[in-house]
């Protein structure tokens, strides 16, 4: 006898909703089996085995899939016919059914049954197929929803953390974009909630009968950004090295990577586009870092990525008036002098209890001391002019001159010497000019002119060590006209 498996639908979750022949069926086949017991007429199906286990054993819902698809098959084999009973109707987002419609060793027999999708449409008041409606499951939104800006009906919502990947799947999102919320329909505690797309994971506890409508999107969605979220979301998850990892422990890679992003933009260039690989490779992974510490604190119940971007995306608004508001900036100069204003408007509106407070002290020094002074110059602590920051300059090295030889204590000269380094980072700030940028560039030429000062010797047979200060000089002026 050919092994059978008769597949029916427990309708949207009321029992007025299951047809005459998915009963019939029900108390006909003696071997009954249901996809979960986590639906609300799933009890209907007596003596049932679940495949609720499942779902506990496997890591991914797509092994859960093909788990229950082989332990039904196996049973057809030994019973000859079973009947398998899925929410709603068996060919609405059930992958289990595909699973089975494509193993050749069973007949597999459907019996039509009412989804979730005709009280949906009842509710919403519209015609799908004049509107236009795609719907697509939840888990993939960012890969099914790819450049698509609506109308879409998004199954499969059940959980906190699929609406909250949803969000993020729309990074252009203006976040007052019109969301239909669908959970329950048809039952007793059905419930309809207009809402707008920054407050879609906010508005209810999801569960597996919770659905979404979205009318419409301004612009359609990016899958990438969703992607890598996702990614690191599983990574964390599933990764025994990513679990471990906290924001404190991941402060070294961040700085790392940054660096790594400076090293290939210093290594640009404009006359060779594939210089450009591993520039887009830095920038990916100083971004993953963003996201890990994102996700870290969505885990936290914290904040999400979602919230990071929507910071930063205010905050560029709020202080672009010249872009977004009435406010007329025609150099940067202007651009950059009306942001410090707003800057300054900001750190008064939090009641700051120190002029420098927002200063990062984790900086590099030199971009410390940068800071440092600049916030003072807000407050009118300057020179008018570099003149006064040279003389500072002649000021401090006497003064480092002094301390050494006087024979001070050790931490008497590095107070000095660094009130030397402090003077000549105020200068570079008058000459507008990088402090790290000055340095790093100085470093490289140094390291250039080095290199070719050691090629040189070793040319003529020279030991460096061993040579005089004259002969030092002579090298190093030699390699100084060409470098």
């Amino acid at each position: 006898m050919t092994a059978q498996i008769t597949i029916v639908g427990l309708g949207p979750g009321s029992a007025g909703s299951i047809n005459h022949e998915t009963l019939q069926a029900i108390e006909r086949i003696k071997f009954r089996y249901v996809r979960t017991n986590r639906h609300p007429t799933s009890h209907l199906v007596e003596g049932a085995v679940s495949f609720d286990d499942e779902y506990e054993r496997h890591e991914s819902f797509s092994d859960v899939y093909v788990a229950i698809a082989t332990r039904l098959v196996t049973a057809a084999h030994q019973h000859g016919e079973i009947l398998y009973a899925v929410p709603g109707s068996p060919l609405v987002l059930e992958q289990t059914v595909q699973h089975l419609l494509n193993d050749e060793t069973v007949k597999v027999v459907l019996v039509p049954a009412m989804s979730f999708l005709d009280v949906a449409w009842s509710e919403l008041k519209i015609d799908p197929v004049n509107a236009g409606v795609r719907m697509i499951d939840g888990h993939l939104f960012a890969e099914l929803a790819a450049g698509d800006s609506g109308p879409l009906l998004v199954a499969q919502c059940h959980a906190q953390w699929v609406l909250s990947n949803i969000k993020l799947a729309h990074e252009s999102a203006t976040g007052d974009e019109p969301v239909v919320i669908l959970h329950h329909l048809g039952l007793d505690d059905q419930r309809i909630i207009h809402t707008t797309w920054q407050n879609l994971d906010r508005e209810i506890q999801p569960d597996h009968l919770t659905t979404l409508y979205i009318p419409r999107l301004a612009e359609p969605v990016a899958a990438e950004m969703a992607r890598l979220h996702v990614l690191a979301r599983t990574l964390r998850e599933q990764c025994p090295w990513d679990r471990e990892q906290t924001h404190e422990s991941l402060v070294r890679y961040l700085i790392e990577e940054t660096y790594e992003v400076v090293d290939a933009i210093n290594q640009l260039d404009v006359d060779d586009p594939s210089t450009d690989d591993a520039f887009i490779e830095e920038l990916g992974d100083l971004l993953y870092q963003v996201e890990f510490h994102a996700t870290i604190a969505e885990q936290q119940g914290r904040f999400s990525i979602a919230d990071v971007a929507n910071s930063i995306h205010e905050k560029l608004v709020r202080r672009h008036p010249h872009v977004f508001g009435d406010v007329t900036a025609d150099s940067a100069d202007q651009v950059v002098s009306t942001w410090d204003a707003i800057k300054q408007q900001e750190r008064g509106e939090v009641d700051s209890k120190s002029v420098f407070d927002g200063v990062a002290t984790a900086a590099p020094a030199l971009m410390y001391s940068t800071k440092l002074q600049k916030r003072a110059a807000e407050q009118g602590f300057d020179w008018p002019n570099s003149d006064g920051a040279y003389e500072k300059i002649a000021e401090e090295i006497a003064e480092l001159r002094e301390a050494v030889l006087l024979n001070s204590d050790p931490q008497a000269v590095l107070m000095e010497l660094g009130d030397v380094l402090f003077s000549v980072v105020n200068l570079s700030r008058h000459l507008k000019v990088d402090a790290e940028t000055a340095l790093r560039s100085a470093s490289e030429k140094f390291k250039a002119r080095f290199e070719k000062v050691v090629e040189l010797a070793t040319q003529r047979n020279l030991d460096l060590t061993k040579c005089s200060l004259a002969e030092l000089d002579e090298l190093w002026n030699e390699i100084k006209l060409l470098l």
